[in-house]
């Protein structure tokens, strides 16, 4: 089913910018903006142009979608992919998406506990058996805190030339914005929801009454859902398969964390043994300051974002080997944030990095660098 083919019939005389697509993904985006849903689920996903765009939340750590086709999904669900990048760089969130190959007329386990279920152009492709199981499953089973609902408005129609019925072949109806919203509030009495109304893609100027091409229900649940009542609903066997999933890599996993945490202590001791070892060589014609140089944290206060921290914690050079006591490192905001405690920080990075014998400091050799110079 080709969503986009609604926009297609409207560039004969109205121009949507953005497209229609994009100005309902976006509407969706700005729900997600403003509620933070950690948990979503977009039923008809089709392309998942939708979903593409939700990765890039960052609130949100559980994303799935599913389809009645499983070869539009399987076509492009390599965007939803993590990238190198994501391996380099991982994000401090966690973040799982999983495609589904399925009806929106079955329930099925795997998509319970979301906090937010997306159906954006969907109902108008289901047939009226499907149309009459949809609300009990996605209101009554799912029961998800917010559902919204994108259908065309039929009354939108006529401003499209040539246009003799409906915006898709494959539609089974379009609703006007009575019949939509006499729908939308009959579910939300049934399942405990209120609704509201809004769309996108403004009518002309002069004709506001036909309402927007796109019209949308945004529907809340009333009162949480008890474990219980979900339980009891639950069925025993998928019917759903699974086509994709993709697990990102996280801050979250003590891997990706240890690996980050690793990487950031060696850049920031080296840093600091680079500043350090400059003042070194300033003081080398004093024996007296070379053999027992301890430089203040002031002469490091450019490049370390003017640390404070004790004098016994300063970094310092001993014959072949310099010293930056793990406090210092410990005291930079990314280290810090990363570890936590300074305790989680020299367990994450104990074996991994050359240490002094009491393990409070990192340690690196200089001989070679000696020698060089």
């Amino acid at each position: 089913m080709d969503k986009n083919f609604q926009e297609e019939v409207c560039t004969q005389i109205i121009k949507f910018k953005p497209s229609l697509s994009k100005q309902r993904h976006q509407f969706v985006k700005d729900l997600v903006e403003k509620y933070k849903p950690k948990k979503v689920a977009d039923l008809g996903c089709a392309d998942c142009s939708l979903l593409w765009m939700l990765k890039f939340c960052s609130c949100i750590e559980v994303l799935a979608g599913l389809d009645i086709c499983a070869s539009v999904m399987e076509e492009k669900m390599h965007t939803l992919s993590p990238l190198a990048t994501d391996y380099l760089q991982p994000s401090e969130r966690s973040l799982t998406i999983t495609l589904h190959h399925g009806s929106v007329a079955h329930k099925d386990p795997c998509m319970l506990g979301f906090d937010l279920v997306t159906c954006i152009e969907l109902i108008e492709h289901l047939e009226e058996s499907e149309l009459q199981k949809f609300p009990e499953v996605v209101f009554g089973f799912m029961a998800p805190s917010m559902v919204v609902i994108s259908t065309p408005n039929s009354e939108f129609n006529p401003l499209f030339p040539g246009l003799k019925f409906y915006r898709h072949p494959d539609h089974k109806f379009e609703w006007n914005q009575a019949q939509f919203q006499s729908w939308a509030l009959e579910t939300a009495r049934c399942y405990d929801y209120s609704v509201e109304f809004t769309g996108v893609g403004h009518p002309p100027t002069g004709m506001e009454k036909v309402g927007f091409c796109t019209q949308i229900g945004v529907f809340v649940r009333k009162y949480p859902q008890t474990g219980e009542s979900v339980q009891s609903e639950k069925p025993t066997e998928a019917v759903y398969k699974t086509v994709f999933k993709a697990v990102y890599p996280s801050l979250k996993d003590e891997k990706y964390l240890q690996n980050a945490v690793i990487s950031e202590v060696i850049f920031t001791a080296q840093i600091i043994k680079h500043r350090l070892m400059s003042k070194h060589k300033e003081c080398g014609d004093d024996p007296e300051r070379k053999s027992k140089f301890l430089p203040s944290m002031d002469c490091l206060s450019d490049c370390l974002g003017k640390l404070v921290v004790e004098k016994n914690m300063e970094p310092f050079v001993s014959g072949n080997e310099v010293y930056i006591p793990l406090a210092i490192i410990f005291s930079f905001p990314k280290v810090n944030r990363l570890c936590g405690t300074l305790e989680k920080l020299c367990k994450l990075i104990a074996g991994k990095v050359t240490l002094s014998s009491d393990g409070s400091a990192v340690m690196f050799n200089i001989e070679h660098e000696n020698e060089e110079n």
